[in-house]
């Protein structure tokens, strides 16, 4: 199951198609405003009286950048002016000071990650108070397989802010890279050197770190086989415990800073594909196990063995070794998985702002899952997390037989299995070794919203 995936280009660009990545079912979309704050209490109240409250899981966004990467697609702030930083910081911690109250004290935190944006724009001091502050209204975990991770940029972190992030208890590191080539690099406005990124990398070592992931992106602009092959070298050469290798999409019409890429310079779907593939071959050929969704791991890293064990979760961090725990967002644009519920703050910084000014949880959509969004998440996550649909087990725990219930879908993936994506049978759907680099695509298959859409445009496109 973890061995790399074998690379068909036909394959892959024959279902190359947009799509949800499955960090979440239902998806960010399927969230309504009429999810608020009297919904978000009542699912708070109700995890608490749980028979065994699930533990829980902190995410932090911190919105602000120092300068626009071009193909980014995330929700940031450009800005250099520190100040604002604080004037963040303050309100993250009303938010934690409004939200913390709703969940019981005993329940343990068992991992914390901050993400954006780029979280270290806070500075050592700033990050102190903000771990403080949720380390007084939230009760830590001390258990060793705490997680507290995260995500860096090498150009604005030295060595001493690594220790200080030790000393706070972060154990995870998350750097972006992209790519080292540095026509690239100037293309897409990220200009940043091989030793820069070493120092971070080594100074998580020393200071007792347990894991370093590494971002790259292929499909850049001006990017070639030669290019990203030397890149792909020598961050195999700093022997990162995790690597995520993305693919760029090009979307200037949803992404303003995208605008700033000379399409020109893209390159073709076919050397796109060749870029992954050289990717896939080299770590490979480095001992790195494949996960799902673009992540690979060292055998001995915890997301390999998790995978092993089967308690491999993906959620909004991407994949996570907890899976049985509450996710609270805390910050702009931040999103919190509770129970069957999902919610999320305002997006833009001004609405998230004057929630906090006025006293208010910034709840500003979400929904309650019912039974069937809860049957299908649980199919989606065994897909994007095992490779495999237990289907006798899912039978017993949501009382609906299989066949009947799915019949829609499992016509919607007759094609893949003739395409030898997938295995069918009676007891399990497997994706194959082939089916494994479009795990996204058979997931998909499942997901009710996304052909309910489908049949309404439809509908919509014979009315006109």
């Amino acid at each position: 199951m973890n061995t790399i995936p074998p690379f068909d280009a036909d394959l892959l660009r024959r279902y190359d198609r947009p799509g949800p990545r499955y960090t979440s079912y239902p998806t960010a979309p399927q969230f309504s405003s009429s999810f608020g704050n009297a919904e978000f209490v009542e699912v708070a109240h109700q995890s608490n009286s749980d028979p065994i409250p699930r533990q829980l899981s902190l995410y932090v966004h911190v919105p602000f950048c120092f300068s626009p990467c071009f193909y980014c697609g995330c929700n940031r702030i450009i800005t250099r002016d520190l100040t604002r930083g604080g004037l963040y910081l303050s309100r993250l911690v009303r938010e934690i000071s409004l939200v913390s109250p709703l969940f019981d004290r005993d329940r343990d935190v068992i991992q914390l990650h901050l993400g954006g944006g780029t979280p270290n724009f806070l500075g050592s001091d700033y990050l102190a108070e903000l771990v403080e502050s949720l380390g007084r209204h939230f009760h830590f975990s001390t258990a060793s397989n705490r997680d507290f991770s995260i995500e860096l940029d090498p150009r604005c972190v030295n060595a001493g802010d690594i220790q200080a992030m030790a000393a706070m208890g972060f154990n995870r590191a998350s750097l972006g890279v992209q790519d080292f080539d540095p026509a690239v690099q100037q293309a897409v406005n990220r200009v940043q050197s091989v030793e820069e990124t070493q120092v971070v990398v080594d100074a998580c070592r020393q200071h007792g770190f347990r894991s370093v992931n590494i971002d790259l992106i292929y499909g850049l602009p001006l990017q070639t086989r030669e290019g990203f092959g030397r890149t792909l070298d020598t961050v195999v050469a700093m022997r990162p415990d995790r690597l995520a290798i993305y693919s760029y999409a090009h979307m200037p019409h949803m992404f303003k800073p995208q605008s700033q890429i000379n399409s020109d310079q893209l390159p073709s779907a076919e050397d796109k594909l060749g870029l992954l593939q050289l990717a896939i071959e080299k770590l490979s050929a480095a001992g790195y196990r494949y996960i799902g969704m673009d992540h690979f791991a060292l055998p001995e890293d915890e997301l390999s063995l998790a995978q092993e064990r089967g308690s491999l979760h993906r959620n909004f961090m991407g994949y996570t070794t907890h899976a049985e725990s509450d996710l609270i967002g805390f910050g702009v644009s931040a999103i919190s998985h509770i129970g069957n519920s999902y919610s999320q703050n305002p997006r833009d910084l001004p609405s998230w702002e004057t929630a906090i000014e006025a006293g208010r949880r910034p709840v500003w959509r979400g929904m309650i899952m019912d039974h069937d969004d809860t049957l299908r998440a649980d199919i989606i996550q065994q897909l994007m997390c095992q490779n495999r649909i237990d289907i006798v087990a899912l039978e017993q725990r949501y009382g609906v037989d299989f066949a009947t219930y799915f019949a829609a879908d499992l016509n919607r993936l007759t094609p893949l299995q003739q395409d030898g994506l997938v295995e069918v049978s009676p007891q399990q759907i497997v994706a194959t070794d082939r089916g494994r680099l479009l795990l996204r695509i058979v997931a998909a298959c499942f997901d009710r919203y996304l052909h309910e859409e489908a049949v309404e445009k439809v509908r919509f496109s014979r009315v006109i």
